[in-house]
């Protein structure tokens, strides 16, 4: 990208998705060193770097900026380095036109823009199971392509020609059955936890049969299928990782390492959606929840052929 854009003087890197904390800048400080240390091979003067920081209007920005010291740290060297929040939706314009150069999102665009309608309410299942309608799967995939589309469409007025995006996205590598979740899949998970406490009369059955995940799993074939139709990027590269929360590195034989290793998944899966479980259910159940959720992570921690998978896709804006 810099020699392409013949190394501009200032670059703009946006991250969509930013979510808060110091884990943040992690991805920033790697890209602004990076930049840094390209420069100092080929002999450019360093660039002025605005690092902008995107995420919904209530996510806790204030909590983020806290930690500027601790990104100035991990920079690697001296530079004219800086840092701004930009609220709003990513399926909307956040930036001016051709002004970025750098976009990247990790484990965002996963999410939708709303839950699909049209969904079944009498299941009490947050997701796709096996046992789902087809109708199902293709109301998640049609709001997918939707968004996704927006997204790639936004992101085309408010880049340069030859600007790159990186997004990391939770995908599946299942191409025959589009409904099958394998049993260890993290929202069947989250259901069967969520039925527990409808079993020891903790939560209706009525408020788990309307709540739904916005969320879609894609396969590498209809991600590339949307990028190619939408038409604004070129795909550079596309990688298919497999996707863990941490559990599958411990030794599953003994039973504290199982209980572990469902204590660390309830952990990521409680920071990522505990806000929009307590906006539907309220937070009085909200630790009870996933301590069931850890039991059920334990009970299949030594799953190792998963469906879900990471998506890595580079893209070169044309």
């Amino acid at each position: 990208m810099l020699t392409n854009l013949d190394f501009p003087k200032c670059i703009k890197v946006a991250d969509l998705g930013c979510s808060s904390g110091q884990n943040t800048f992690l991805a920033m400080s790697e890209i602004v060193n990076t930049i840094n240390v390209l420069c100092q091979k080929w002999n450019q003067s360093r660039p002025e770097i605005d690092c902008c920081l995107n995420d919904l209007p209530t996510n806790d920005f204030n909590t983020t900026f806290k930690f500027i010291t601790f990104f100035n740290k991990k920079l690697t060297s001296n530079g004219s380095c800086f840092v701004s929040g930009v609220p709003g939706s990513f399926y909307s314009r956040l930036f001016p036109r051709k002004s970025l150069h750098f976009i990247y999102s990790i484990y965002s665009i996963h999410f939708l823009s709303k839950v699909p309608d049209g969904l079944e309410k009498n299941k009490m299942s947050v997701y796709i199971t096996s046992s789902s309608p087809l109708s199902e799967y293709k109301a998640y995939l049609n709001q997918f392509k939707r968004d996704f589309t927006t997204f790639l469409r936004m992101r085309s007025e408010e880049m340069v020609h030859n600007g790159r995006m990186v997004l990391t996205l939770i995908g599946r590598n299942t191409l025959d059955n589009p409904l099958y979740r394998d049993c260890c899949h993290c929202w069947t998970l989250l259901s069967n936890s969520l039925r527990d406490l409808v079993f020891e009369g903790l939560l209706s059955a009525s408020k788990v049969y309307s709540f739904k995940m916005p969320f879609y799993d894609p396969n590498e074939e209809e991600v590339k299928e949307i990028i190619r139709n939408e038409g604004s990027f070129q795909i550079n590269d596309l990688e298919m990782h497999e996707f863990d929360l941490g559990h599958s590195k411990e030794k599953c034989s003994l039973q504290s390492h199982k209980a572990k290793a469902g204590q660390k998944e309830a952990s990521c899966i409680r920071a990522v959606t505990e806000t929009m479980l307590v906006a539907h259910f309220g937070d009085d159940i909200i630790d009870a929840l996933f301590h069931k959720y850890a039991h059920h992570v334990s009970q299949h921690a030594s799953c190792r052929v998963k469906t879900s998978v990471t998506l890595i896709v580079s893209l070169v804006r044309k």
